[in-house]
């Protein structure tokens, strides 16, 4: 008797093995928003891009993110938001470490990037929500100090591997250019372009010190690329430089309208992933939301105007972070609320650059 119940504990423990140390299945991601920066807590404080994403959405979930800039945030209904850093390398380095963690399934994750930018005053005016269908790096480049510019040159800056500006025909590097699925980003505008967003006297006061074709406007939704720089630049001659550089390297396609820090570093961590089948790439979105005009105001010069460019102190601070949020939460709750519809079937999918973003 004591053999055959030796016999009969031995069968079961090996019966048992595989359930005691199977691993716990990842975590289904629906919807990644990101965000750059935040001010101080995730909570009841004065907010960054994060904050109000973590108090409406009752992102409780807290995961440590031990290889990344900051933890992520979960709610139960599938929508995870992350915090680079600012930066480009912050960005990437925290991507990829979120896109690398076992503990989460992003295989049919959406990815919305919502953050604050400055913006061309021709082309956006203060609180307003920019969809982009191009990502250009406003970083690879040479340069030469602006005393030292040839007279015929409009620019010090200029593409890497050439001998002037502009100069053709535009070879953009690997990570230079993002083409982002141009059928998802017109699907988000189209969804979200009535979103009421609010003025205020304190706006209009602002946009009567700007010229440019929509410096006056109130907030609106409208599509617009980006320029994605590490550098803070500012001034009306850096956004003529943009104004060019953009469509220099989309091939006419691209129109600049925003400028943002990190990213480029999102995309490049984004698009490897999506090699390495952990993320579908063609399921990226990006909203920039506008603080701040990108060059000084009637009247001031470029560094008198650059000396006020300070987070939290834009002009359009609170506006843009509420704009980022309002018009974002209009995609995420389409998403999340008809998820058999979009889990499978990405929107602009069979149109997309193969290497997207």
């Amino acid at each position: 008797m004591t053999r055959a119940r030796s016999y009969f504990a031995l069968l079961l423990a090996v019966a048992l093995a595989p359930h005691a140390s199977a691993k716990p299945r990842p975590i289904p991601v629906k919807v990644v928003v990101v965000a750059m920066f935040e001010v101080g807590a995730d909570i009841g404080d004065v907010p960054g891009e994060l904050q109000y994403w973590v108090e409406r959405d009752h992102l409780d979930r807290v995961y440590p993110l031990a290889a990344g800039f900051h933890a992520v945030r979960m709610n139960g209904q599938g929508e995870m938001a992350v915090l680079t850093g600012q930066g480009t390398a912050h960005a990437a380095a925290t991507i990829m470490a979120l896109g690398l963690d076992p503990r989460f399934d992003l295989s049919h994750a959406y990815w919305l990037i919502a953050g604050i930018a400055g913006a061309s005053p021709d082309r956006a005016s203060l609180g307003s929500a920019v969809w982009a269908r191009w990502v250009v790096d406003g970083d690879l480049g040479y340069e030469i100090d602006a005393r030292e510019i040839p007279p015929d040159w409009s620019t010090g800056y200029l593409p890497l591997r050439k001998t002037r500006p502009f100069e053709q025909p535009a070879l953009p590097l690997d990570g230079q250019v993002y083409a982002l699925n141009k059928g998802l980003a017109e699907w988000a505008f189209e969804l979200t372009r009535n979103t009421p967003l609010a003025d205020s006297v304190h706006l209009k006061e602002i946009r009567s010190h700007f010229d440019g074709a929509a410096a006056q406007r109130p907030p609106f939704v409208t599509m617009g690329d980006e320029v994605s720089s590490s550098t803070y630049w500012h001034g009306t001659l850096l956004d003529a430089w943009a104004s060019e550089w953009v469509p220099y390297f989309t091939g006419g396609q691209g129109v600049f309208t925003t400028t943002a820090m990190e990213d480029t570093g999102t995309l490049q961590s984004l698009q490897f992933l999506g090699s390495a089948g952990r993320v579908d790439a063609k399921r990226i979105l990006v909203l920039r939301t506008v603080s701040n005009y990108d060059r000084q105001p009637r009247g001031t010069t470029a560094a008198e105007s650059l000396a006020h460019q300070r987070v939290g102190q834009y002009g359009a601070y609170l506006p843009s972070l509420e704009a980022a949020y309002t018009v974002g939460h209009v995609v995420v709750n389409e998403l999340l609320g008809n998820w058999p519809k979009y889990e499978h079937t990405v929107i602009g999918a069979e149109q997309a650059a193969p290497n997207s973003p």
